[in-house]
């Protein structure tokens, strides 16, 4: 709460302030009333004399007070309002900020839908106390006032009336001994929902497929009713604590009145201190309501925040620097003694181990290896995807830890396998920017990027050309279309290295000859491409062989088939495979022609 609190520190010191001012103002209200009860009421009914001016002095008296509480309680909602929505959205801002900022590695061990749960319903449980949080505490002002004045009248009703204060700390202790866990469960439910319904509808292509729509349907209704139980476990033990609190302040009330009619009996206080009393009382109802409504939200607020926080507060694993790239062209590149160890389900799992190499610039280098062999985090280290364990990558001779992100995104593009496309224009697909963003790619560079990783007939085909809305993930395209859409988004950026981990295998043969053979054209960036097409790997100006996390070997396509017996086997079979795969092709062509 106290985060919370000083991510608004005006908003909330003019709200509490607010609310205190309303509470004394329904102090003030209790005492007029009193007043107005000798001075008018009683006289009336025993008799007395009374006159007309202090009648009407009593009416503009109540309601001038009556109308200034009402616009400090007025201000105190829209106050509490503005920062619970701000709160929200800040938590939500944060978390999508903290999510760029944080490397592959931690994504890949966090479920989606468990990141998606964070943003929607954690970020509202942790809120959520905030709604009623700036009325709780302007009220302690009105308590502390009523208490002195309870007091001034007299010790008896002042003890009478706070006597339902001890109870609510014991409702609430026991409260919260029992909501913290079914809350806590609740919240870790509502995570794996998420999980299994963002998995479903990821694979609907595969459960369409394959049939196993019940299985899914199964499946997702187990975790619902795991989280419908949870709920209403939940909502059992705010059956019997709402309640209570509703209860105490009544219980109350009547205990004032009784103590209240002995002590007007003996003549130690008046009709209208009695009825001041029992007023302020069934007013300090809702304050008592206010703070049973906090401690309900509390703790579901502490679990959602405590979610939150394992992901803002998560330890900073790339830390980045804050240096630039000197000189223009092509990048070199210089891998020197990297190792990388990570720490898997069996203990510590080496990745990389002892890795140097050196690639010049504007040179087009294949990196080849078997399943596993560390291809794909050998090259991920180039774009700092994360960062090796030991030893140092460095871009034109500088390491890329130092590199400000901005001037590491402005010379590295990355591409993967995993294409993603946005459901949105060809063009903010391709830019990634908006059009008015300052430094956006003209549509004549935004053409050039689609001729060279030939796509461009594609767009053009497209109703609205590079305005035309691509469905989500690109459903309006293929697999290949997709792999040279993802070549021109990283094209347009003019890199000064270009790694490509994979991500021509869509691509037909001759495309991805012609693309490879384009990104050498005028003056382009340094290539890293992680290949297994032999045809590829011919393309290549050096061939970097891994194995096990090691470099095995590097050279040329031929010296390498000639010295190194294992990339001579690796070679072979992507022949081997590529000939297969002709052959089978050319049997389905003859068998339809028959």
């Amino acid at each position: 709460m106290g985060r919370g609190l000083r991510a608004q520190p005006w908003l909330y010191t003019w709200t509490i302030a607010v609310s205190g001012l309303a509470g004394v103002l329904t102090v003030e209200i209790s005492t007029r009333l009193g007043r107005a009860t000798d001075e008018v009421v009683v006289p009336a009914l025993t008799g007395a004399p009374t006159t007309s001016a202090t009648v009407w002095l009593g009416v503009a008296g109540l309601a001038l007070v009556a109308i200034l509480n009402a616009v400090a309680v007025a201000g105190r909602r829209i106050g509490a309002g503005m920062g619970y929505a701000r709160l929200g959205a800040e938590h939500r801002r944060n978390l999508a900020h903290r999510y760029l900022e944080l490397p592959v590695a931690w994504h890949r061990g966090r479920p989606t839908g468990r990141l998606l749960a964070h943003v929607s319903s954690d970020a509202e449980a942790a809120t959520g106390v905030f709604n009623p949080l700036p009325f709780a505490l302007g009220v302690a002002l009105m308590l502390v006032v009523a208490a002195v004045r309870l007091v001034t009248v007299d010790p008896w009703l002042a003890a009478a009336a706070f006597a339902v204060l001890p109870a609510v700390m014991v409702v609430n202790a026991v409260f919260q001994r029992r909501m913290s866990p079914a809350v806590t469960e609740a919240q870790r439910l509502r995570g794996d929902v998420s999980d299994v319904a963002h998995e479903s509808f990821s694979a609907a292509l595969l459960v369409k497929s394959l049939g196993t729509e019940a299985r899914e349907e199964a499946r997702f209704a187990r975790v619902a009713d795991a989280s419908r139980a949870a709920n209403v476990q939940v909502g059992r033990v705010r059956a019997v604590f709402d309640p209570v609190i509703e209860l105490l302040p009544s219980l109350g009330t009547l205990l004032v009145l009784g103590v209240g009619v002995w002590r007007a009996s003996v003549g130690d206080v008046g009709a209208g201190d009695v009825v001041a009393a029992a007023y302020l009382l069934t007013l300090l109802a809702i304050p008592v309501r206010a703070f049973g409504w906090v401690l309900g939200e509390l703790p579901r607020g502490l679990v959602g925040h405590e979610r939150i926080a394992g992901v803002l507060d998560a330890p900073e694993e790339i830390v980045p620097g804050s240096g630039a790239l000197a000189g223009s062209g092509p990048l070199g590149v210089r891998v020197e003694g990297v190792g990388l160890e990570v720490v898997g389900p069996d203990g510590p799992l080496t990745l990389l181990d002892d890795v140097t190499l050196d690639v010049a610039p504007g040179a087009t280098v294949a990196v080849v290896g078997a399943t596993g062999a560390g291809k794909s985090t050998l090259v991920a280290l180039l774009a700092r995807l994360s960062d090796p364990s030991r030893g140092t990558v460095r871009l034109g001779g500088t390491d890329v830890r130092s590199l400000a992100p901005e001037a590491l995104a402005g010379a590295v593009a990355y591409v993967s396998q995993s294409t993603f496309v946005f459901e949105d224009s060809v063009r903010a697909n391709v830019t990634l920017m908006d059009d008015d963003e300052p430094g956006a790619p003209s549509d004549e560079e935004i053409w050039d990027a689609l001729e060279r990783a030939h796509v461009a007939d594609t767009v053009r085909a497209l109703p609205d050309g590079l305005d035309a809305r691509l469905g989500e993930r690109g459903s309006n395209l293929s697999g290949g279309q997709r792999q040279r859409l993802a070549i021109a988004r990283a094209l347009v950026r003019r890199p000064r290295l270009l790694v490509l981990d994979d991500a021509t295998s869509a691509l037909d043969p001759r495309v991805e000859r012609d693309i490879l053979l384009g990104l050498g054209e005028r003056g382009g960036p340094t290539v890293v491409i992680v290949a297994y097409r032999a045809a590829s790997i011919a393309l290549a100006s050096s061939v970097v062989h891994v194995d096990a996390g090691r470099v095995v070997d590097v050279g040329t396509h031929a010296e390498l088939l000639a010295r190194d017996d294992g990339y001579a086997r690796l070679a072979t079979a992507y022949a081997r495979e590529t000939s297969r795969r002709a052959d089978e092709a050319a049997a389905a062509g003859v068998e339809e022609d028959r």
